[in-house]
């Protein structure tokens, strides 16, 4: 089924269950990357917005219902929003697909499915927040209570908005938090027409608040506000390294899932015609801006060149175009900087010896922002390509021998977010699942994702859990009670 370019009114700011301008009147141009045309504006939030925004959020945990509303009511109104999400599906996907440019296809099969599902969870998940007895030696009755930690500080980026501020707001809502939400400068309006979701849903005014604008003016503001009492970081790591530094010169707790330059290994006893199916996925999927993509493959050397054929001539095949042609796979990227940013590493891996095996160049098409699905062979493990962060829908290939050199070269890299591997022992699956330096490692597929399951970094791609009950304890602190008997 088609589906057009929705006609997106100019976007205001939420706060305090109200829609409002920018205190300063300025505006920011919204750009749909697949035509590099201005589709509408937002508005420019500065410091004094961010300040009000707190405001609202603080007046509404320490005085409104929020908190103190018992958590089978927070439970439905939270199951209340993915009926919503799901009775809009398809405005919600053609919106995330203007402004981010993926496929409409995918956004209302994925991202609009996976926000309702995380609702759903955390729906669930809410009921079940509870403490414990605990028996000491002493004339007492001692408990622990799980309580929300205040008003939460959510900073998401631009490639995948609904799900990554769906992934904060989910468990914090359900802990009984309320949030000041700052969005991508880039992709703010799917946020904003979640807000209108959530108050439509029965969200308290005050509860949720939504501010667009330049990520290191509203960022700054919010890291050094001291209303906020954590920060749920999703962004890169040069950025989420000044967040928590930041963050932590007032000592807030915060959650970074950062970076990531995930391997993905086959192995000698792989089903290369299943696993290309995966490899493919895992580099092109959201055109590569995937923080836990793979764009590094290691493949044993008896299946290399046959591995780099298949590629060769799969890779080109894959749709990629308009976001709302049913047929796209792939779209454009989301702007100007980040197709010249892969322009850079695609020009320093040729520099550094790198083969171009497809790809390479970017794609003509009505204006818009769109790279070629590259493949590139023949690169050192040292080369800049392989060890840092492309964010685009480029993949190098390395050949190995053993599965001792394989680990190696997987944990070459100083980030840690996701993993994969192509086998078909499964001895081999968990003894090499248990050695990668990752938050979660996939076996014979790629991006196998549910509300259910945390996912986060190690090293350089972060710290804390995103969804599972880890990422619900994420925003409750514990308070022990001892009662004396005596």
């Amino acid at each position: 089924m088609s589906v057009q370019r929705p006609h997106i009114e100019p976007g205001r700011l939420f706060i305090g269950g109200e829609w409002r301008d920018a205190e300063s009147k300025e505006r920011r141009d919204v750009v749909d990357p697949s035509t590099g045309r201005v589709v509408t504006t937002v508005a420019e939030a500065d410091g004094a917005d961010v300040a009000a925004a707190v405001a609202a959020a603080r007046e509404a945990f320490d005085a409104g219902p929020w908190p103190r509303t018992p958590a089978r009511e927070r439970a439905r109104v939270l199951h209340r929003v993915a009926d919503l999400v799901r009775e809009r599906a398809d405005e919600i996907a053609a919106v995330e697909s203007l402004d981010v440019g993926k496929p409409v296809s995918l956004s209302r099969a994925v991202d609009v499915e996976t926000v309702a599902e995380t609702y759903e969870y955390y729906s669930a998940l809410a009921q079940s927040i509870d403490g414990a007895t605990r028996e000491i030696p002493l004339p007492s009755h001692a408990y622990t209570r799980r309580e929300p930690i205040g008003v939460v500080g959510a900073i998401t980026p631009f490639n995948f908005p609904l799900i990554l501020s769906t992934s904060k707001f989910a468990p914090a809502l359900a802990a009984g938090n309320t949030i000041v939400h700052k969005p991508a400068d880039e992709t703010p309006l799917s946020a904003l027409l979640m807000a209108e979701i959530l108050a439509d849903a029965g969200v308290p005014a005050g509860v949720v608040n939504v501010v667009t604008g330049s990520g290191p003016v509203l960022g700054e503001a919010l890291l050094r506000h001291p209303g906020v009492d954590k920060i749920a970081f999703t962004g890169s790591t040069r950025v989420g390294r000044l967040a928590a530094s930041t963050a932590g010169e007032q000592l807030k707790p915060v959650t970074m899932e950062l970076g990531g330059n995930a391997p993905h290994i086959v192995f000698e006893d792989a089903d290369v015609g299943k696993a290309i199916g995966a490899i493919i996925k895992a580099f092109v999927f959201n055109t590569g801006q995937f923080c836990m993509g793979g764009p590094r493959l290691l493949v044993h050397r008896s299946l290399y060149d046959t591995t780099l054929g298949i590629l060769a001539d799969a890779v080109p095949a894959v749709p990629v175009g308009d976001p709302f042609d049913p047929a796209t796979v792939v779209g454009p990227m989301a702007g100007e900087r980040h197709v010249e940013n892969v322009e850079r590493f695609v020009k320093a891996a040729v520099e550094d010896g790198g083969r171009v095996v497809v790809g390479g160049e970017r794609m003509e098409l009505n204006g818009g922002y769109y790279y070629k699905p590259t493949v590139i062979a023949g690169l050192d493990n040292d080369a800049r390509t392989v060890q840092e962060e492309i964010f685009g829908p480029v993949l190098t290939v390395q050949p190995f021998d053993t599965e001792e050199e394989a680990i190696t070269l997987a944990n070459s890299t100083p980030y840690g977010l996701a993993a994969g591997l192509q086998t078909s022992d499964l001895a081999r699956a968990h003894r090499v699942a248990a050695r990668l330096d990752a938050g979660i490692v996939w076996v014979n597929d790629w991006a196998m994702l549910d509300p259910a399951v945390p996912f986060g970094g190690v090293k350089q791609s972060g710290y804390g859990r995103e969804s599972g009950p880890e990422a619900l304890q994420a925003y409750t602190r514990t308070k022990s009670v001892v009662i004396s008997l005596a």
